[in-house]
């Protein structure tokens, strides 16, 4: 990795990112710090932070790693006070953290379904909480929260996850409109399937990516136009997109980032 800073928008600009310990969340940080910018990451697997550390090179001296638990408001808030006491003001905040709990409604047990909603629609609510606090009394800032192509397509045995994406997306929504008049923007990339350690444990319970890219018709379950997986990296590029001011009139989007799987329904 090429750890000097090079011109970029992101430059010493202050990017808080949650799930960072790994997969989308994990290249979104490499690639912002050798944009030169200051990141703070926070993930509960410490051991993923430290090799995002490892990796960052002589940039780590612009990475804040925090393990923290997303779901937990307390720990939230204060890793967002560390990191600003580190770094200054969250320019930009990346709520990428989540869980896949698979699982059909009627196996489902009252702790998988609570921890994947306190996870993926609490941590968001929480960070984005913390976080909004500051950009509302700057009066600037962007917001990219990462749903996924589920939140609006029905998958058999996806309902906790299903669910929770599609609070994210329609929690996002309401927040950028509340966001809009302080000159905040709030939008949502969901991604589709992609090559990450979760889609990875999709294809050990029984998928494959064959089956991913070709559809199942007897899952009700199309496949991939574009006839391939996405690289965690796809989904860097329009998170940076809709953070960056390119994106400056762009607010209460969900961009779907899928190869066409959904039809963009």
């Amino acid at each position: 990795m090429n750890t000097m800073p090079s011109v970029s928008e992101f430059g010493q600009r202050h990017i808080l990112i949650t799930g960072a310990a790994g997969g989308i969340g994990m290249a979104l940080a490499l690639q912002l710090l050798s944009d030169g910018a200051r990141v703070s990451a926070l993930d509960q697997d410490a051991q993923g932070l430290e090799a995002l550390r490892t990796s960052s090179g002589d940039a780590a001296q612009r990475l804040l790693i925090r393990t923290v638990d997303v779901s937990d408001s307390d720990a939230v808030n204060a890793a967002v006070d560390a990191a600003e006491h580190a770094f200054g003001p969250v320019d930009h905040l990346a709520c990428v953290a989540g869980v896949l709990q698979m699982g059909r409604v009627a196996e489902l047990d009252d702790t998988q379904w609570s921890r994947t909603m306190a996870i993926n629609m609490g941590g968001v609510f929480n960070t984005c909480r913390a976080v909004t606090r500051g950009m509302i009394e700057r009066q600037r800032g962007s917001i990219v929260n990462v749903s996924s192509n589920a939140a609006t397509a029905p998958r058999a045995a996806m309902s906790a996850y299903a669910a929770s994406k599609a609070a994210v997306t329609q929690f996002s929504r309401c927040l950028a409109l509340e966001l809009a008049e302080h000159g905040v923007r709030c939008n949502t990339v969901s991604p589709g399937s992609t090559d990450t350690e979760m889609q990875r444990a999709m294809w050990r319970l029984g998928s494959s990516r064959e089956t991913v890219i070709k559809g199942d018709a007897k899952a009700f379950r199309l496949g991939i136009p574009l006839r391939k997986i996405a690289t965690p990296e796809d989904i860097v590029e329009a998170i940076l997109f809709l953070l960056s001011d390119r994106a400056g009139h762009i607010t209460l989007h969900d961009m779907r980032v899928d190869g066409g799987a959904t039809l963009d329904q």
